[in-house]
């Protein structure tokens, strides 16, 4: 049964959060498709990935863009890290960042796991450069 209580301060920053990395599109729509089975589940992901780790001061968003890629690309979360690199449209991290991070994930993952992960980010950049540009012809 969902909860009707007013959020937290963590999940008002978590969303706060959220929303600067992966934008308010992709947010809205996640809110929009919540339903009661998988509201706690957003609530949790929301107060502590983006409440709580992703707000700590110590790194930058960059940075976290970086790691985060690379772990998800570590354990094959292949769908996470698609959605991780269309995000670094807002954290700032490059290309030559990512492709860093998953050379990493060819040393301590494996290769297997990293070149999934550069076919992955190769088609992710390439969808984002032709939405990019189908955007400048408007």
């Amino acid at each position: 049964m969902a909860e009707t209580s007013t959020p937290s301060e963590r999940y008002a920053q978590g969303m706060k959060t959220r929303r600067s990395v992966l934008g308010d599109t992709y947010v809205d729509r996640a809110q929009a498709n919540r339903t009661p089975f998988d509201q706690p589940f957003q609530e949790l992901i929301t107060e502590s990935a983006w409440g709580t780790v992703w707000s700590r001061p110590h790194w930058t968003k960059r940075e976290r863009s970086m790691v985060t890629i690379a772990l998800l690309a570590a354990l094959g979360h292949y769908d996470e890290v698609a959605m991780h690199i269309r995000a670094t449209a807002n954290t700032g991290a490059t290309k030559d960042d990512i492709c860093e991070a998953l050379m990493h994930v060819a040393i301590y993952a494996g290769v297997p796991a990293a070149n999934h992960a550069f076919k992955i980010a190769k088609a992710t950049y390439a969808e984002m450069d032709a939405e990019k540009a189908a955007g400048e012809r408007r």
